[in-house]
């Protein structure tokens, strides 16, 4: 029986070589990462000979004060490591109007208050209260490691409303961000359901 390759799954290397590209670059130019509150996603479209790049970021005013040339100069940068000449690529950056309703932002919150040794039961509330001023209709948290510096790690989780993670319709956003603390790293997934489809 013949193999067919789905023909977004065959370019999510040159995907992936972008966003990486793009969130490196803003993590390293940025001044002051802490109040900044990230990259939502980040969406590549392409046609024959166009490739445009919109950034979804959830505080837009702090990215563009921290970075007047910056984008310009990413745009310079990403159209050489990608071969393109600078009229053939377009970045455009997109505000996000609910920043805590995209879970990788919310991941980022997340990581900072428990880089602060803010304990981990506050903060999975704080998230869930964050996240309930928005239009979702479910979140679920979890944190994976040495919680509060205790000696055996463990999992804890937090949920609000409905995640039904096995129903294939559930418009479920996810994300996993490490947390770099000083008793090591913790792992937080984040899942944000939205609607079915």
């Amino acid at each position: 029986m013949g193999r067919k390759i789905h023909p977004l799954g065959f370019r999510l290397g040159w995907d992936r070589e972008i966003r990486d590209f793009v969130e490196r670059y803003i993590q390293k130019n940025v001044k002051n990462v802490s109040n900044y509150g990230g990259i939502g996603h980040i969406e590549i479209r392409r046609k024959t000979d166009l490739v445009q790049i919109n950034i979804h970021t959830g505080f837009l005013d702090l990215l563009i004060e921290e970075q007047s040339l910056g984008i310009s100069q990413m745009k310079i940068d990403l159209g050489k490591k990608l071969g393109l000449k600078s009229q053939n690529l377009r970045v455009n950056l997109i505000s996000v109007t609910q920043p805590y309703g995209e879970p990788k932002i919310l991941a980022e919150h997340v990581a900072l208050q428990l880089r602060n040794r803010v304990p981990f039961r506050r903060t999975m509330k704080k998230a869930i209260e964050l996240i309930g001023r928005t239009t979702d209709r479910g979140i679920k948290i979890q944190i994976a490691g040495r919680l509060n510096g205790s000696e055996m790690a463990r999992v804890e989780w937090a949920r609000e409303g409905r995640v039904p993670l096995q129903t294939v319709k559930a418009g479920i956003k996810y994300c996993c961000h490490p947390a770099k603390t000083i008793y090591g790293v913790l792992g937080i997934k984040i899942w944000i359901f939205r609607d079915t489809q």
